[in-house]
């Protein structure tokens, strides 16, 4: 890997930077690298994505692990995105901008945590971004797994979010569009 130039390492670096791991992200300069998922974590992925697609109205697109360049600094990689579809310029793009962004969501990992529940949803409300949802792995009183979702929308006048629902096994909201998610579903091969 090359040297880190001085003042950190840009936007544009991810690009360019031969041989960095898969799903590289750069936060205040630095490069952040993925620990390795789990079930929770691939499976949350996986049911967000494919439930955001059915519902998704044709001018909104989903994606996942795509990164949002937010500055010259910063440029994390959601879990998963809904994007306007103009936004989608060529096949070989590797990222979209904050004002192509309608919701960024983050399952949140244990390596990830500070990052999912403070940096990003922090930088992302600073980016304009109107929505963002937080996925976490609770544990319901069975034991059993037991998803919940946070769900928040961008106060502008701030530009910080504010919590709009905590949802316990259904997501179902009408914003950014109507959209009902069993969150149990992670528990299941979907």
């Amino acid at each position: 890997m090359e040297k880190i130039p001085d003042g950190g390492w840009t936007a544009e670096d991810l690009d360019r930077i031969p041989g960095l791991p898969s799903h590289t992200q750069l936060l205040d300069g630095a490069l952040v690298f993925r620990a390795p998922q789990t079930v929770f974590h691939m499976r949350a992925m996986r049911l967000l994505e494919n439930r955001l697609l059915q519902a998704a109205p044709p001018e909104l697109d989903v994606f996942r692990e795509m990164t949002v360049t937010l500055g010259k600094r910063d440029r994390p990689e959601p879990d998963v995105v809904v994007v306007r579809a103009e936004a989608l310029t060529r096949l070989r793009q590797t990222g979209f901008r904050p004002g192509d962004v309608v919701l960024a969501v983050e399952a949140v990992s244990d390596d990830s945590e500070a990052r999912d529940r403070e940096t990003k949803p922090r930088k992302y409300a600073a980016a304009g971004i109107p929505h963002f949802w937080r996925v976490e792995a609770g544990e319901g009183e069975d034991g059993a797994a037991s998803p919940v979702a946070y769900v928040f929308e961008l106060e502008p006048a701030t530009r910080t979010y504010a919590v709009t629902g905590i949802h316990h096994e259904r997501l179902k909201t009408d914003v950014p569009f109507p959209v009902d998610i069993d969150l149990t579903a992670v528990a299941r091969r979907v």
